[in-house]
């Protein structure tokens, strides 16, 4: 299922860029190779266990470039795939399938990686609280793609952009002149835009919490970098009055032991920044 940022004229736009980027004035090899009347088919070969994303995305792909292609879904978004499964076959004109491959190839590679990263980590957090939430450490033009791939994965999406939410960090905390001075002009901010935005204040020591605990009206305070005690204390002092976000370096060894310490979040940046792409490939049969 699309999230609701994966709107039609979202992905026809994505579509139109990245198959203008490929194939410029044209697919050469395949034009100059293949009959234009030649009719084949492929199917999408699993060369990697893990789980399957962008299944939806590639069936628009084929049919915005060439509405009579067919295909035969066998495995859909979020299915757990092992080497040699067969995703699923597509059927029609042998031009069309060639010139659309890698882009298919591309996007579910990259997607399925980051599910498959994805479900391994909020695996390790199973039985805690603590929800995984991705960030905006993405590729540019394909965002929204890895983030709907974190939601087949059964991640969270933190915001979407810096539209959506305000995240006050360190580096707005400083220019600002401290954190009473960033929230106070932000509570302004929105109050004067009459703008309703959750608001998210990065704290780096208990001294930071404490400060944002007594300015008050905050929906979410990160936890940046702090050791493990440190997080356990915050979430004691902070008691539930909002929302607690762990970032900075977790990785699959400390993640669950940042999950223990009571977060309601933990936010990791390699979720689409240092994935590996799950192995597919597109064979004729």
């Amino acid at each position: 299922m699309r999230p609701p940022y994966i709107t039609p004229a979202f992905i026809d736009r994505f579509i139109s860029s990245a198959l203008a980027e490929d194939v410029g004035d044209g697919d050469h090899s395949t034009l100059a190779a293949i009959p234009e009347g030649a009719s084949k088919r492929a199917r999408l070969l699993v060369k990697d266990d893990g789980i399957l994303a962008g299944v939806e995305l590639a069936q628009v792909i084929f049919h915005t470039f060439d509405p009579t292609l067919t295909l035969q879904i066998n495995l859909t978004d979020g299915a757990s795939v092992k080497k040699g499964d067969v995703a699923f076959t597509v059927e029609g004109s042998a031009r069309s399938i060639l010139t659309t491959e890698r882009l298919v190839l591309n996007c579910m590679q990259r997607m399925s990686g980051i599910a498959t990263k994805t479900h391994f980590l909020t695996s390790l957090v199973a039985g805690t609280r603590a929800r995984l939430l991705d960030t905006r450490k993405t590729t540019p033009n394909f965002r929204l793609l890895e983030k709907w791939a974190v939601l087949i994965g059964g991640g969270l999406n933190h915001r979407i952009g810096l539209f959506d939410m305000i995240m006050l960090k360190d580096n707005h905390i400083d220019m600002a002149g401290g954190i009473e001075a960033a929230i106070l002009r932000t509570k302004d901010y929105l109050r004067a835009s009459h703008k309703t935005l959750k608001i998210e204040v990065e704290t780096r020591n208990l001294q930071e919490v404490e400060k944002v605990l007594q300015i008050g009206g905050i929906d979410v305070i990160m936890l940046d970098n702090m050791t493990v005690e440190q997080m356990r204390e915050a979430v004691k002092l902070i008691g539930g009055r909002c929302q607690t976000e762990a970032s900075g370096g977790i990785t699959e060894k400390t993640i669950r032991s940042v999950a223990e310490c009571g977060v309601d979040f933990i936010s990791v940046g390699a979720l689409t920044h240092s994935i590996q792409s799950l192995d597919l490939s597109l064979k004729a049969f």
